[in-house]
């Protein structure tokens, strides 16, 4: 049985195959090495198609094989990808080079932007800047008065801060994901106020993000096959297999009936976020049930001695708090009484 290879979501066509596993040998030449991994995610922002094009799928399936090959990568790629579709969204075209997306808030003063002539400048700390000190542009949400607003900015501006020694991740190490000061920074206006989490792109992308975590759980159950396959597994080794295989498939069932409904425009407004909300759920719940049962099966053996492993499981337990838990299990009961309806 393989133990490698592409990860695919729907049914892709033989030329798709033949893509994905192009993408699958260039991720795992740069697994954790986030200098190349850049260069990697340059490229691959022109040959990856945009969720909602009609080929949401091949791109879920692009973006879960590079999960399952590295989730170094995958961080990398991720940003860059959701920037230019949101560029795209916006009838914006990207500047050459690197991209991330810097939209998450945290307590205390939010980042300001104030109009200057026909730009804004922004003014302030943004948490959450994964790779800020080294990409080029990144799109950044900022408060316009009581508002938010996304902006295109500059990274090399010297207004611009990484904020050193905040980093202390032991997942996704090399990915630091620190604050970013900004001192009257020049940003350009992507979009009008809450357009940015208005827009059906949002949750596309969301549901993009649970993609990824499929891949790097993929890669965590082939470690427990190929330990299976090379001994004679027990009834307790079965059990964990049979219930990792059956949980994966529930993940790639929903990410690919995801995929057709929002290539068939169903994946909008409310309707669009319960969407997101279930597939992240059952993505994420899949995934830690599999690094649970991988802990279970595999015993300290791998954690301790398999490099590969170790990093994977590492990484992938700090990119599933990406997902809200039990707050995102609200939100989705939330949503579910205010439609006043329900699919099943």
């Amino acid at each position: 049985m393989p133990d490698d290879g592409p990860v695919e979501i729907g049914q892709p066509t033989e030329p798709d195959r033949v893509r994905l596993g192009d993408v699958w040998a260039r991720a795992r030449e740069r697994a954790g090495d986030v200098p190349a991994a850049l260069k990697l995610v340059d490229e691959l922002g022109g040959e990856l198609p945009v969720p909602g094009s009609g080929s949401t799928a091949h791109l879920w399936s692009a973006l879960a094989t590079v999960g399952a090959a590295d989730l170094t990568v995958a961080r990398v790629l991720e940003p860059h990808l959701d920037a230019l579709a949101i560029l795209g969204q916006a009838g914006s075209s990207p500047l050459p080079g690197t991209w991330g997306v810097f939209a998450a808030e945290g307590p205390g003063e939010p980042l300001r932007a104030t109009a200057d002539a026909a730009a804004y400048r922004l003014d302030g700390r943004k948490p959450w800047c994964s790779l800020g000190g080294v990409l080029d542009h990144a799109l950044v949400s900022a408060r316009v008065g009581d508002e938010r607003q996304l902006f295109a900015v500059d990274l090399h501006d010297k207004g611009v801060t990484a904020v050193a020694g905040t980093w202390v991740a032991r997942g996704l190490p090399d990915v630091d994901s620190g604050p970013l000061d900004f001192d009257h920074v020049p940003a350009t206006a992507v979009g009008a106020p809450g357009w940015y989490l208005e827009r059906p792109g949002f949750t596309w992308g969301a549901i993009g993000v649970a993609a990824i975590w499929y891949g790097g759980v993929v890669g965590v159950a082939r470690r427990m096959l190929a330990a299976s396959a090379g001994r004679p597994p027990d009834q307790i080794a079965l059990m964990h297999l049979g219930a990792v295989d059956a949980a994966l498939h529930a993940a790639r069932c929903v990410l690919a009936d995801a995929a057709v409904a929002v290539d068939a425009g169903e994946v909008t407004g409310p309707a669009g976020w319960r969407v997101a909300l279930r597939v992240r759920q059952v993505v994420a719940l899949a995934a830690e049930d599999v690094l649970r049962r991988a802990a279970h099966g595999l015993g300290p053996g791998p954690l301790a001695t398999d490099e590969e492993h170790a990093r994977r499981v590492a990484d992938l337990e700090l990119y599933l708090r990406q997902w809200h838990a039990e707050r995102d299990q609200a939100a989705l009961g939330g949503e579910l009484l205010r439609s006043a309806t329900a699919s099943w």
